[in-house]
């Protein structure tokens, strides 16, 4: 529905809203670039807190975004992937209800901050994360570029932008989530990050048997 009311408005969403897009994640490599070599963009204060949950299969976090002095807040309830998909259901707060929210902060996780930076390249909408610090160690210096996108086959590939430098592609990664980035205890220690990585590599394991 959304795509039929852009597409009556004349605003043209490339392959973002079909419903075969996924959320693709890779990894950048500094340094930042500087502003002069990105097309027009908008950057954005972004700060993360993951809620304490009873359900182990979900997430619940709050987002703080703010531009100028001025602030959005969402709760965002990440529940278990259905049809090989994850299904996020994101409401918006007022200032009253994330204050209150706050109060069931997991402790367990560090406070993500974030530099967003949103940018059109090439007909495609990007973000890039820049995590600040306060942080964990494993954070300092992490840049991650997100897009959505139905392109397969390394069609996507060739449309990142050309003034990144680009390292390679972690979506679904557990190494690259934030929620593992933003666990308080060394992954070494923790159970919740050796069953992601398990899983993603049994999944990888499945993925290149299917392809030979």
């Amino acid at each position: 529905m959304l795509q039929s009311i852009c597409q009556k408005m004349g605003i043209d969403t490339g392959d973002r809203l079909l419903t075969n897009a996924r959320k693709r994640k890779f990894l950048v490599k500094g340094p930042m670039p500087s502003d002069s070599e990105f097309p027009a963009f908008q950057d954005f204060d972004v700060v993360h807190n993951y809620l304490t949950n009873v359900n182990p299969s979900m997430q619940a976090r709050l987002r703080k975004r703010g531009q100028k002095g001025h602030w959005s807040y969402t709760h965002t309830l990440r529940k278990p992937k259905m049809h090989g998909q994850v299904v996020e259901v994101k409401t918006q707060l007022t200032h009253r209800d994330y204050i209150n929210l706050l109060s069931q902060k997991d402790d367990s996780h560090f406070t993500i901050y974030k530099l967003r930076r949103c940018f059109l390249d090439n007909n495609q909408y990007f973000q890039l994360d820049v995590y600040k610090d306060p942080c964990h160690p494993r954070c300092n210096g992490l840049m991650l570029l997100e897009t959505y996108s139905a392109l397969e086959d390394g069609r996507l590939e060739a449309c990142l932008p050309k003034f990144l430098n680009i390292d390679s592609e972690v979506t679904d990664d557990p190494s690259f989530s934030m929620y593992n980035l933003s666990l308080r205890e060394e992954w070494a220690n923790s159970s919740k990050f050796t069953q992601a990585v398990k899983d993603f590599n049994n999944k990888k394991k499945q993925r290149n048997h299917q392809g030979n």
